[in-house]
């Protein structure tokens, strides 16, 4: 456990990535088989589920630490983080405990916490916190309340194995996504000679687009690129295996249950093909908001219902693998070919992606400015002789999103962030007007600079009105300019409507709240139902 909270104090430490990938590359070499596959496990992505609540830890904090409940409160407001504040204020007790390997403690401590009465939760709980340093206290409060995460990408962690291990680093992402089981029998098969084989029915690495911030005319000629709609989906690959489907999505997330039909279809496919495509939610006339996928998913199973009133469909875009045979090195032109004859024996509910063939850059111009009325994001551009590459890698295939949605909203409240931003204010409530009120329609944590994120902070301690916890209710004086890329109706949010990815533009210091928008305004955004063309 020591090697590995010292890897993940080193990597909240240092924004390098060759620091990060080197620091991982030599845990990974050194660690024990189990150790280096939990780690690997954890440091990819995958998390626990909350094993106990956040009011059990904060409870044995108190009696720990013996500090008073508004000290502890001072304590949290400032730090910003249970788990941090939990590992800086109960302290070790006399000589280290023996070192225990990081999978010792996963599996016969942590993972068996859920199923343990509260009283022996604590006993546990207690006895590591008097055993384990401050840095192990830390990883090990953030692995029981569910909120181990570090500034990581995917794709360097698997970047580090591979260069751990002298494996090709393509060979090692497949093998580390999909499902597996952290164990130095699954660690074994991760970093064995390529030879070997590697996770069956995982899906391949994704490749993504990179935005595209120059002139689209800089891309060359129009006729070297394929051009896209950007739907608002869910990226998907199919695996079809042994006559079994699996459908993952980028996330790694297995949700083969959630679209039952995508897989009846998949059954027309042969054996041993990965397509790469996005679901979309279905209506009469095109396809609906992103909201409407969220109903599939997370659920054990799906009612006659929701399949009747939430139909799917996948638009394919990529044939990654045929027959076996790896196609990502082939031009995009061929393996496009290659996937219309594919999708021919097919049902419907998957199509090909539609290209759009405006011929010159000035029409697709004109053409991208149909984006929001269509309920798409924009286009993307894809370079025809490009191979399928991994991650976002530059160049080949860019998105060309369409201008973001903007309001003028009031902040209303503030909390601190955490790890490098613990104890400063950053990340902010804004309302917009619902009558005489004020009502909050977006989150947002981005967009400001590090002057004016310390301003603020000053700014939101002199004006706090109420607490509520670690979050401040301020006056509401100050009106931001956000962005977000839609707005959808929502039943859980008080305000009646959701945005998506919200972050902040400038500070609108030319206007008063009494400026801000209005609900009713933001309303009017929806995109109306019939808009969307179903051959778009």
């Amino acid at each position: 456990m020591r090697a590995f909270a010292e890897v993940f104090v080193a990597l909240d430490r240092t924004m390098s990535t060759r620091r990060k990938v080197d620091t991982l590359a030599h845990y990974f070499a050194t660690a024990p088989a189990a150790d280096a596959a939990w780690a690997a496990w954890l440091l990819g992505g995958r998390r626990l589920t909350r094993l106990l609540p956040s009011a059990r830890l904060w409870e044995w904090t108190a009696e720990e630490s013996g500090l008073e409940e508004w000290l502890l409160g001072e304590c949290y407001s400032e730090v910003g983080d249970l788990s941090e504040m939990s590992a800086l204020l109960v302290t070790r007790e006399g000589e280290a405990a023996p070192e225990r390997p990081l999978a010792d403690w996963m599996e016969s401590t942590i993972r068996p916490l859920a199923t343990l009465p509260p009283p022996f939760q604590r006993e546990i709980v207690t006895r590591a916190w008097r055993a384990l340093g401050d840095a192990e206290r830390l990883v090990f409060n953030k692995l029981i309340t569910g909120e181990f995460r570090v500034g990581l990408s995917f794709t360097l962690m698997a970047r580090a194995v591979a260069q751990a291990a002298a494996r090709p680093e393509a060979i090692v992402v497949a093998r580390l996504m999909g499902k597996w089981e952290p164990s130095a029998e699954g660690w074994t098969r991760i970093v064995a000679p390529p030879e070997a084989g590697g996770a069956e029915h995982a899906p391949l690495p994704f490749y993504l687009a990179s935005p595209l911030e120059d002139p689209v005319e800089s891309l060359g000629p129009r006729e070297q690129w394929l051009a896209e709609w950007k739907w608002d989906g869910i990226r998907l690959q199919i695996v079809r295996r042994g006559g079994q489907t699996w459908l993952w999505t980028r996330g790694d997330e297995l949700v083969t249950e959630s679209f039952p039909e995508l897989v009846a279809a998949a059954t027309a496919l042969p054996d041993d093909v990965v397509l790469d495509g996005e679901v979309l939610a279905m209506g009469e006339d095109g396809p609906r908001p992103f909201a409407s996928l969220q109903l599939r998913l997370g659920r054990k199973k799906l009612s006659g219902g929701t399949l009747r009133d939430t139909p799917v469909g996948l638009t394919a875009f990529d044939l990654l693998e045929e027959d076996g045979v790896d196609l990502r090195g082939l031009p995009l032109r061929e393996r496009r070919a290659r996937l219309a004859r594919l999708l021919e024996r097919t049902p419907r509910v998957l199509r090909l992606s539609a290209a759009i063939e405006d011929p010159t850059w000035e029409a697709l111009v004109l053409r991208r400015e149909e984006s929001r009325a269509r309920g798409v994001e924009g286009l993307l551009l894809k370079r025809l002789d490009s191979p399928y590459g991994i991650g976002r890698k530059r160049g080949d295939w860019w998105k060309w999103k369409i201008d973001p949605m903007t309001m003028d909203a009031v902040l209303t409240y503030a909390q601190p962030g955490h790890g490098r931003r613990a104890g400063i204010y950053t990340d902010y409530s804004f309302g917009v007007w619902d009558g005489g009120e004020l009502v909050t329609v977006a989150k947002a944590y981005s967009g400001l600079t590090q002057e004016e994120i310390d301003e603020l902070d000053r700014w939101i301690r002199a004006h706090t009105v109420a607490r509520h916890g670690p979050v401040r209710a301020v006056t509401p004086e100050r009106v931001f300019e956000l962005a977000f890329e839609a707005i959808q109706p929502s039943s859980r949010h008080r305000a009646g409507v959701a945005v998506r990815f919200p972050r902040i533009l400038r500070e609108r210091t030319d206007k008063k709240p009494e400026d801000a928008d209005r609900l009713e305004n933001l309303r009017a955004l929806f995109r109306p139902a019939g808009e969307a063309e179903s051959g778009a």
